[in-house]
Formats: structure tokens, C-alpha cells, sequence
């Protein structure tokens, strides 16, 4: 690892992190939104792939935040590997990737109704995009000696949902190839962990199109008892908040967590009831 003085006032993650470069993919909202902030907070360099430019990052990039915005579509085969691109030729390498990017489209139609292309779609946005990433990244962790992969998966990897029945497949098959990873790589100096979150106070849950939406259009009922029965069955009665998701991951990529990897750590709520 490299050595870098803790200025006064801060906490050992900042003082780690300072300077670091990190990728976060589909960083432009919601979840992927609230990691660039908080890596941006702890003094990290900033690579934010998303699709589209958005108000809130180009924001920061008025108010002068280490941060570059590359706009790209993630889903494509060439897509992730020229944002990796970007940061090493911007920086000179990656030390941290954080997977983030995902959708999900509710099958109110059910199994019969879900096609080929449907779960081709579904398995490319939520696993290939981030086997891309990783594997575009992956000669730059190693070169650092004390890499960092942080992959968003879902709490639908190992809570099984015929209302999201390719989604939960998809994010079951990318816990497991980072879980498998880890075995790979840790003796070599990369950590690889993975994030499984319930529902989260987003666009992806609470917005136009969103779960609760088009569940509701489905359903004849108004979206928003859609997201409060969802909620409710979580122990604590609600979503996890982004900044929550976010708090996870850069611990991850701290100091703090220098003996964790191959790890899943699911922030829900108590929504899951098994071990």
C-alpha cells in the first residue's frame, strides 16, 4: 500500500483514499450518484461512467471536484473497457472499481412472458457490464499491489422473486462470480466484496417506470402502496437511503475492511429472515 500522511481532522478511510482513482459505473443517479459524492468527500479521484451527463454531476464538476464524467453506454461489449480507458489515461491507472450500474423491469406478465431478448438484456446490464469492468480493470488493481472491487449486486441474489425472476438470476450469477474472483485475485493483492441491497430510495424503486410504477399500472393500485408494502416488509419499515449503500462501499475500500474479501454484505432492512 502506499504510504500517505492523515492530515488532522480526518479519518483513516480519507486519509486512505486521498488521491486515489477510482471508476464508478452507472454513477449518474441513485446509488451510483450517492458512492461518486461520497468517494468525492474522502478526497478520491473520480471516473463517473453513465449514460447520459446529469444536472447533479456536472455540478460538481462546476464546483471543482476531482471528477471526470465519461458518457457511456455500459451495456455495450466496448462500453466498460473505455471507461477504464479513460482512467488510466486520465491517471495513469485504477485503484478502486466500483460495479454499480443495473436496471431491472418487473415481469407483471410473468416466466411465459419474459423472451430470449428479455433475458439477454437483463443478464448484459447486470452481469456482463460488470465482468467487463472488472476484467478491463483488473491489470491496473494488480499493478497497484492493494486493489479494490466493490460490486452493487442485490438482496434478489439470494432472494428468490418471480416478479424479477431474470434480475435475480442475473445478480445470483454476479455474487458469484465476484465471490469466485476473490479466491483468484486476494493472494495477489485485489479485494473483491459485493453489496446486496433491499430496496433502495431510488428512481430504479420509486420512480416513473420504476417497480413501484409499473407494478401498480399492473395492478390498479397506486404506486406509492406499492413501495409502502414493499418497505414494510423490511424489520425496520423502510428503504435503505443511497448515502446508506454508499457509506457500505467505501468502507469497503478502506483501510478498515484490509482483511475482507469474498464477502457479501446485504444492507435490507432485515428483509431477509435466513442466515
Amino acid at each position: 500500500m502506499n504510504s500517505r500522511p492523515q492530515a488532522a481532522g480526518t479519518s483513516a478511510d480519507d486519509a486512505d483514499l486521498a488521491g486515489r482513482t477510482v471508476v464508478v459505473t452507472g454513477a449518474g443517479r441513485g446509488i451510483g450518484l450517492a458512492v461518486t459524492e461520497a468517494f468525492l468527500a474522502a478526497g478520491a479521484r473520480l471516473v463517473a461512467g453513465s449514460r447520459e451527463r446529469t444536472e447533479a454531476l456536472d455540478e460538481h464538476v462546476k464546483r471543482g471536484a476531482e471528477l471526470t464524467v465519461v458518457e457511456v453506454d455500459l451495456a455495450t461489449p466496448g462500453g466498460p473497457a473505455a471507461l477504464v480507458a479513460e482512467a488510466v489515461a486520465l491517471h495513469g491507472g485504477v485503484d478502486v472499481l466500483v460495479n454499480n450500474v443495473g436496471a431491472v423491469r418487473p415481469r407483471t406478465d410473468g416466466f411465459l412472458g419474459v423472451t430470449d431478448e428479455d433475458w439477454e438484456w437483463t443478464f448484459t446490464v447486470n452481469l456482463m457490464a460488470a465482468v467487463r469492468a472488472t476484467r478491463a480493470a483488473l491489470p491496473h488493481l494488480l499493478a497497484t499491489g492493494d486493489g479494490r472491487v466493490v460490486t452493487v449486486s442485490s438482496v434478489n441474489a439470494r432472494l428468490p422473486d418471480p416478479l424479477v425472476i431474470d434480475y435475480g438470476a442475473a445478480k445470483a450469477a454476479l455474487t458469484n462470480f465476484c465471490k469466485a474472483l476473490s479466491k483468484e485475485v486476494g493472494p495477489r493483492g485485489v479485494r473483491v466484496n459485493t453489496i446486496g441491497p433491499g430496496p433502495v430510495e431510488t428512481a430504479l424503486w420509486q420512480g416513473a417506470g420504476g417497480v413501484a410504477d409499473t407494478v401498480g399500472r399492473s395492478r390498479g393500485v397506486d404506486p406509492r402502496e406499492v413501495a409502502r408494502g414493499a418497505a414494510g416488509q423490511s424489520v425496520t419499515g423502510r428503504f435503505t437511503r443511497p448515502s446508506e449503500v454508499a457509506d457500505l462501499v467505501v468502507y469497503l475500500a478502506g483501510p478498515r475492511a484490509a482483511n475482507i474479501t469474498g464477502a457479501d454484505f446485504v444492507i435490507d432492512g432485515g428483509l431477509v429472515e435466513s442466515l
